[in-house]
Formats: structure tokens, C-alpha cells, sequence
């Protein structure tokens, strides 16, 4: 009979047997898992070279009408931005962004004036459109097969529906045949949208092709003042309920987020109203009559506007000025890093003085 130590060596030698089969399991599942991901990744970045982002860097306000939750890191961090992560380590982050300040600092006063940060704004603005242009070129170059400068509305057409899962081949001898497409809604519906959006992009004379400066229009409208009439076009036609293509405040935070199915939900609706309306009452309404028109919002909406700046670097300063002399000193915004960085450093008033 064995003995009740042998028992549970036994049963220790099992559960070793079995662990290390389940691991073994595990290895050999990952690499067909991680393939999929991949291709997926793929597939998602193919698309997304030649859709125009939903997201536009250093715009106060998205394609969709919502209001861009990072906009504040953005124009302060410019591409640096990316260096800042939720998981970095805060001490790194700290020394980050003292850096940052003193770059801000021009005169070395020890302090950030509204004009100073203002110039910044405008720096790390213009650092997003860089890195837009350069960017472009790739995607452009993905766009014209043939490398002639030029992109006919039946390439990019083509090259989107070889994105969605449609046969390339097929879609181009169709086209070339002037056959009919068969076409789910959906796609349909996007696809006349940007036929829409590509018509704007295109200048005078108007050819439907598009060379690589305005296939960037098409891709990015904060970079042509066309395109950011037509865009801010849209967003009102989403928006506007009773057709007299301005927008009041009730029309402004009425925008659908979604079905409210518990307490936390609705907690998120709420809060994603009182920015709205916060938004709405003290920026882009800029006569404060309870209306904004499209020039206000074009105005709202124009990420090189100076005087646009200016007010986004005062209500930056505003949000960490405890002292209220109307500059932020370096603890300022240490304290504040959450706001300006989208990290949140810890115990930044111990080591402040030592590191800078």
C-alpha cells in the first residue's frame, strides 16, 4: 500500500506532468495566434494608408464631431508625445519634462509666460503637420501604382476596395470595363463620401486626379483652408438637427455616445456632456450669443491660427497657476503632469530642485 508521502509525491509529479504540458500547449499555440494579429495589424494599416484618419493631431476637434481628448498633449509635447507612457517610469517622465520647460522658458526667467507658450503651441502644431507631410509621401506612393504623381479617383478607388477584402484584379478589370460593382451599403456609403471629400481635395482645374500635395488635403484638411471649410462642413451637417447650418448649444451636447445601460455609463455621458458644453460656452462660441456659426468654428477648428494659440496658452496656464500670477513655474507644472503630458508623476516636489 503506499505510503501517504509517496501519495503526494505522485500526485506532485502529475501536476508537474500536466503543467508543463499545458505550457507546452501554450508555446506552440502562440506563434498562430500572433500570426493572426499580425495579418490583422496589416490588414489595419493597409487600410489605414489610404483612409483618411479619424483622428487629426494638434485639431481641437475629431472627423466625427467629438472633441479631441488629447489635444492639450498634443501641442504640448508635439512628437514627443509618444515618450510619455502610461507605464514609463515616472522619475524618467519627471526629467522629460523638465527639459521641455526649459526649452519653453526662452528668457530663462523661470517661469512660462502666455506668449511663450503660445510660440510652443505653434512649434509642436507644426511638428504634427511635418510629420504629416512625410507620411503622406509613403501613402501617396502606395496609392499610384503606376509612380506617374498622380492618383485617378479609380486608383484610390481600386486600392480602398482591395482594402476592404475585395479582389484587386477583379475590381480593376470591372472598372476598366465600366462593369457594375456589387457592393454592400455600407461600403457604398463610405466610398461616396470620399468621392465627396476627394472633389474638395482636388483643385482647379478640377481633373479627379489628385497630385501628392492634394492627395495630403484629402488626407489631412487642417493642411489646406479649403478642406478645413468642407470638414468643419461636415461636422455641422452631422450635428445640425434643424437645417439652419449653425449650431446651438442644446445641438452641440446632443451628439449620440451611445446607450446608457448602468450608473458608470451614465456617469461617463455626463461627463462627456459638461465638456461639451464647457467647450461650446467659453471657446468656440467666441461672441458668446449661444450660437456658432461655421466661421466660428472654422476659426475654432484651424490649428496654425495664432490668436487661437494664444487662448489655448492662457487656459493651459490657467489650469496649473496656483498662484495666479499668470505664468507657470516648473512645480506648476510637475504637479499638473497629468494635464500637459497625460502622466501622472509621483512625489515630483522631492526631487524637483536636486535634478534641475
Amino acid at each position: 500500500m503506499m505510503s501517504r508521502q509517496a501519495f503526494l509525491c505522485s500526485l506532485g509529479s502529475l501536476y508537474l506532468s500536466l503543467l508543463f504540458v499545458f505550457l507546452l500547449m501554450d508555446v506552440y499555440a502562440r506563434p498562430a495566434n500572433n500570426s493572426a494579429l499580425k495579418e490583422k495589424a496589416a490588414d489595419s494599416k493597409d487600410e489605414n494608408e489610404i483612409l483618411p484618419p479619424d483622428h487629426l493631431n494638434g485639431v481641437k476637434m475629431e472627423m466625427d464631431g467629438h472633441l479631441n481628448k488629447e489635444f492639450h498633449q498634443e501641442v504640448f509635447l508635439g512628437k514627443e508625445m509618444e515618450e510619455f507612457e502610461e507605464d514609463s517610469e515616472p522619475r524618467k517622465n519627471r526629467k522629460k519634462l523638465m527639459v521641455i520647460f526649459s526649452k519653453v522658458d526662452v528668457n530663462n526667467d523661470k517661469k512660462i509666460s502666455a506668449k511663450e507658450m503660445q510660440r510652443w503651441i505653434m512649434e509642436k502644431t507644426d511638428e504634427h503637420f511635418q510629420e504629416a507631410v512625410e507620411e503622406n509621401k509613403m501613402h501617396f506612393r502606395a496609392v499610384d501604382p503606376d509612380g506617374d504623381g498622380h492618383v485617378s479617383w479609380d486608383e484610390y478607388k481600386i486600392k480602398f476596395l482591395a482594402s476592404k477584402g475585395f479582389n484587386e484584379k477583379e475590381i480593376a478589370e470591372k472598372i476598366k470595363n465600366n462593369e457594375e460593382l456589387k457592393i454592400d451599403e455600407e461600403t457604398q456609403e463610405v466610398l461616396d463620401n470620399l468621392k465627396d471629400r476627394w472633389y474638395q481635395a482636388d483643385n482647379p482645374p478640377p481633373d479627379m486626379l489628385l497630385n501628392e500635395e492634394e492627395f495630403l488635403s484629402f488626407l489631412h484638411p487642417e493642411h489646406s483652408r479649403g478642406m478645413l471649410k468642407f470638414m468643419v462642413k461636415e461636422i455641422i451637417r452631422d450635428l445640425d438637427q434643424d437645417g439652419d447650418k449653425k449650431l446651438t448649444l442644446s445641438e452641440f451636447i446632443s451628439l449620440p455616445v451611445g446607450t446608457v445601460e448602468n450608473q458608470q455609463a451614465q456617469d461617463i455621458d455626463d461627463d462627456w456632456v459638461k465638456d461639451r458644453r464647457k467647450e461650446f460656452e467659453e471657446v468656440i462660441d467666441a461672441n458668446h450669443d449661444g450660437i456658432v456659426t461655421m466661421e466660428e468654428l472654422e476659426e475654432y477648428m484651424d490649428p496654425m491660427n495664432e490668436y487661437n494659440a494664444l487662448n489655448e496658452a492662457k487656459q493651459m496656464i490657467a489650469v496649473a497657476d496656483e498662484n495666479q500670477n499668470h505664468h507657470l513655474e516648473l512645480e506648476e507644472i510637475l504637479k499638473y503632469s497629468e494635464y500637459f503630458t497625460g502622466s501622472k508623476l509621483m512625489d515630483y516636489a522631492r526631487n524637483v530642485h536636486e535634478e534641475f
